[in-house]
């Protein structure tokens, strides 16, 4: 199960308090949005470690032994009084919660994980979508054939099948990153296409990829200008995929220097 799971599959028996990051100044080891969840015993999660941590799960265990019911918000300065050089401040909320707003918990949670869009379900698209598994991203995994995916790949993926395979870029959540490695050179033509289409329209793609060579990019690209694509469009596919010095072909190695530009991408983003 994912951490959030795991979270919310002991809330149903006992309760907890959330300890959410609400703001940051300066150096800090998590940023807005980071939690977790503090029980009697054990917690699920991390906002960053150390002695920030250590004492926020005392606090945490403190509210939850008073029966506290309303939210709180205290200040951390990250310095000498907590052993930490960050030299930041951190702000944590602590929220007592219980079983009952468990799906108000998963719907906000879950919503901070930036969407990513696999399409293919090929050997590097099950390493890939296992290594994603584990990131903190919502991954929608699709192709065109029925019954492709292999079962505990992927627990926590949306796997969809969709015949003609490009008709699922329209519905793509907004903001998706798209990652492309069918199985055939057309079925990958026909989903850049669609990506392309949908960003003229649109604009809120905000990384295509496409696994394959610099030969196949340059074949691919005569091919989608004669779709209409001027220069400009096709130049926000990044093909070959992966961060540059990762020269192997292994599907794994191909999955890690994939999903590091992704993570890449997402930093780029959040930075502006």
């Amino acid at each position: 199960m994912s951490i959030l799971d795991r979270f919310l599959d002991r809330l149903a028996g006992e309760r907890a308090v959330l300890v959410s990051v609400d703001a940051t100044q300066g150096s800090a080891p998590r940023g807005a949005g980071a939690w977790m969840a503090v029980f009697g015993r054990g917690a699920a999660g991390t906002i960053g470690g150390g002695q920030l941590e250590y004492q926020a799960e005392a606090q945490a265990r403190a509210l939850l032994a008073g029966g506290a019911v309303a939210a709180e918000v205290r200040r951390y300065p990250l310095g000498p009084s907590l052993g930490q050089c960050c030299g930041g401040v951190v702000h944590l909320r602590f929220t007592p919660v219980r079983a009952a707003d468990a799906p108000a918990l998963r719907a906000r949670l879950a919503a901070q994980h930036p969407p990513v869009a696999l399409f293919g379900g090929g050997h590097v698209g099950v390493a890939l979508a296992g290594l994603l598994d584990t990131l903190p991203v919502a991954l929608t995994w699709i192709d065109s054939r029925a019954g492709i995916f292999p079962p505990g790949v992927a627990v926590h993926a949306a796997c969809e099948h969709s015949e003609p395979v490009h008709a699922a870029v329209p519905l793509l959540a907004p903001g998706s990153r798209v990652v492309v490695m069918s199985f055939s050179h057309a079925e990958d033509l026909d989903i850049v296409a669609a990506c392309l289409r949908r960003q003229r329209e649109r604009g809120d793609l905000p990384y295509v990829g496409l696994i394959g060579s610099q030969t196949k990019w340059a074949a691919f690209r005569h091919r989608l200008e004669a779709r209409g694509f001027g220069p400009a469009e096709m130049a926000h596919v990044t093909c070959p995929i992966g961060v540059p010095g990762i020269a192997g072909k292994e599907p794994e190695v191909i999955a890690v220097a994939a999903a590091a530009q992704l993570l890449q991408s997402m930093s780029a983003s959040a930075a502006r």
